[in-house]
């Protein structure tokens, strides 16, 4: 998959009620790309600062807190034990042409009707979607693309954004779903009743994927920010992500990155560099997550 060039257009959030507050808030939110990994070039940690303020304006937080403690008394479905795990795919993988996000949380997701008019709301168009069954629930797939290009989405700020919005209204729609993800904690009703050891938690692999590429896997602790931390750490040692996966998937986030360095794959010294600073960073988070 193609990366975006050095004439990728910037980041800029539409009109809509979110966005109005954050331009009144914060001036004109535009990230304008250069031509490096992944389509953007990180030079400071400055754009996390974006992603706090993006959380904030967003007010992650379920409405319908009396209705789950309700649930939670009486011993209804809301109990963490009946509670399926929420799973939020972005996949930049499958389709060439746009971004294929993809929610699952057993059999109680609706049509997310919502969900994509708040992704349209983020300057992006669901060009399909489906719904399909199998054991593991009802799938919510769809596609999205930019709407002043009609090209995949390739910015990590953008994608991270995309994340955290199918997130929000998955705890808005079902408070619930919050005992079971790691934004539960800072937003959600119920927080987590089991907690994630980062360091227990974080698995990092990196094997030759033909002679071109590298395929890196990652799993780790979930928190907000964290593909953009990825993309950052990956850049910094000046290895290219051509395509990949993120998956949320209840507590933890699972990576599955496609990487090459000058246009081959990564020999053994610098796939130990990226797995080193991987697992420094991860296991020791830059973002506080008190601060969003």
């Amino acid at each position: 998959m193609a990366m975006a060039s050095a004439s990728g257009s910037a980041l800029c959030f539409t009109d809509a009620s979110s966005s109005r507050a954050i331009r009144r808030d914060f001036g004109a939110l535009c990230f304008a790309p250069k031509k490096t990994t992944f389509g953007f070039v990180y030079k400071s940690l400055t754009n996390l600062d974006r992603l706090r303020f993006l959380l904030s304006s967003l007010k992650l937080r379920a409405s319908n807190a009396t209705a789950v403690e309700n649930g939670k008394q009486d011993g209804s479905a809301s109990d963490s034990d009946k509670v399926p795990t929420p799973v939020v795919i972005i996949d930049q993988d499958s389709d060439p042409d746009a971004t294929v996000v993809e929610v699952t949380f057993g059999d109680r997701l609706g049509a997310l009707l919502d969900t994509m008019n708040a992704l349209k709301n983020l300057g992006l168009n669901v060009v399909k979607a489906n719904v399909y069954l199998d054991s593991s629930g009802k799938h919510n797939k769809f596609a999205i693309t930019k709407a002043d290009s009609g090209r995949k989405v390739e910015d990590p700020e953008l994608l991270e954004a995309i994340r955290l919005t199918v997130i929000n209204n998955l705890l808005e729609f079902h408070p619930e779903s919050s005992s079971q993800l790691a934004m539960g904690a800072a937003f959600g009703v119920l927080p987590p009743t089991e907690l994630v050891d980062v360091d227990i938690a974080t698995h990092i692999s990196i094997e030759d994927d033909g002679p071109d590429r590298s395929l890196l896997y990652v799993e780790t602790a979930d928190r907000p920010g964290l593909l953009v931390e990825l993309m950052k750490i990956i850049s910094d040692i000046s290895v290219a992500v051509e395509s990949g996966e993120f998956d949320t998937e209840g507590l933890l986030a699972k990576v599955k990155f496609h990487v090459s360095y000058r246009n081959k794959a990564l020999i053994k010294p610098l796939q130990q560099v990226l797995a080193n600073s991987m697992k420094y960073f991860l296991r020791r988070p830059s973002t506080d997550e008190s601060s969003f």
